[in-house]
């Protein structure tokens, strides 16, 4: 077995990282269907998906594409990822996914997620947590930067291409593991 990235020695219990990406859809006609899709966070209408990695960066989860609309959690809990934990694996996500803790607590897997400021500071403790999760958490975002940088993916996609939507962002997703590890 590989040795564990440094950047993963204080959580070696992390099984997945995991992050939600966006990418733009042309608008819909219908009224509903850009309520469904429309990002606040983009102000666009996106298409949403799921997406973990391991700790040498390469993908093991596409959840299937959502409206923009829906919420992290949301999608978290009805993506299929639960069935996949087991009990003493750990998940690491960002402030986004506090909402899924519970769920993850009563299935015996570990959160690890940067505190939120509670009183006027952080303390020593909770900044390096911070420190050390960003410096992990970096690489997820580095392997959607790699996914989007697909031409396929660029710009707006076509409202043409909604049926097969899903299968285009998870064979961009799946073809990032042919490139080199992101982390060493």
């Amino acid at each position: 077995m590989k040795a564990t990235p440094k950047c993963f020695e204080n959580f070696k219990d992390t099984r997945i990282i995991l992050d939600c990406t966006e990418i733009f859809v042309q608008t819909p006609s219908s009224l509903y269907t850009q309520s469904q899709t429309y990002s606040h966070y983009k102000g666009h209408n996106t298409f949403k998906a799921l997406v973990g990695i391991d700790k040498v960066g390469a993908v093991v989860f596409v959840s299937r594409l959502w409206g923009g609309s829906v919420s992290n959690t949301q999608i978290t809990r009805e993506s299929g990822l639960y069935d996949l934990l087991e009990e003493g694996d750990a998940v690491m996500a960002d402030k986004g996914f506090i909402n899924i803790k519970d769920d993850l607590h009563q299935k015996g897997v570990k959160l690890y997620c940067p505190p939120f400021l509670t009183k006027s500071q952080f303390s020593k403790k909770e900044v390096e947590m911070t420190s050390r999760i960003a410096s992990a958490r970096i690489h997820v975002e580095r392997k959607m930067e790699q996914i989007k940088n697909f031409r396929i993916l660029q710009g707006v996609l076509p409202l043409s291409l909604c049926d097969i939507s899903d299968e285009i962002f998870f064979v961009c997703a799946a073809l990032t593991n042919l490139l080199p590890a992101l982390v060493k």
